[in-house]
């Protein structure tokens, strides 16, 4: 199901974002390297984004097509350096590549699948603030960024730009009603 180019893809993409986005953890007079703060990064980030991705793949499977998940090297160094000089962070960590005959329906659903795995991850870290009782101030605040970067996650992916997701459900969904 798995190559070991996407495995590695996988592990690459999580060490970019998890660098990418450690400073979100930390008091802003801090500096330098933490790995407690790039491990939680990483717990947080990766999913949002690698399982984004991960469901497009899992979804375009389920219906028969050939899928490949890749990390986008180019984005990734654009992010890094972009954090590096301490500009606004906007990236494309990765895709998933599809071949094979789908119909408009299969279309809409491969391309709902990354955002709704964002909207589902904001929804469950969403109750579990409102609802739950939790102590834990490290545990708090993970769920806080959870619950914010797959919100952003969600609004932006079904934004009907060209060549993201939004775009790609916004013509599925015409080629489904107008043929």
């Amino acid at each position: 199901m798995f190559t070991l180019y996407e495995l590695f893809d996988v592990i690459v993409m999580t060490i970019a974002v998890g660098f990418i986005f450690m400073d979100v953890f930390r008091p802003k007079n801090i500096s330098g390297f933490s790995f407690e703060d790039f491990k939680i990064s990483c717990l947080v980030t990766a999913p949002a984004i690698i399982l984004h991705e991960l469901m497009h793949k899992l979804v375009a499977v389920f219906f028969g097509l050939q899928a490949t998940f890749h990390a986008a090297y180019n984005w990734l160094v654009l992010g890094i350096v972009l954090k590096l000089i301490g500009g606004f962070v906007f990236f494309v960590p990765g895709y998933v590549s599809t071949s094979g005959i789908s119909t408009p329906l299969q279309e809409l659903l491969i391309s709902f699948a990354g955002p709704g795995t964002n909207l589902a991850l904001y929804l469950i870290s969403r109750y579990l603030l409102a609802y739950k009782e939790i102590t834990n101030k490290k545990f708090f605040s993970i769920l806080c960024f959870t619950k914010h970067i797959n919100g952003f996650l969600f609004v932006f992916n079904i934004i009907p730009l060209p060549f993201f997701d939004g775009g790609n459900m916004l013509n599925a969904l015409i080629k489904l009603v107008f043929g």
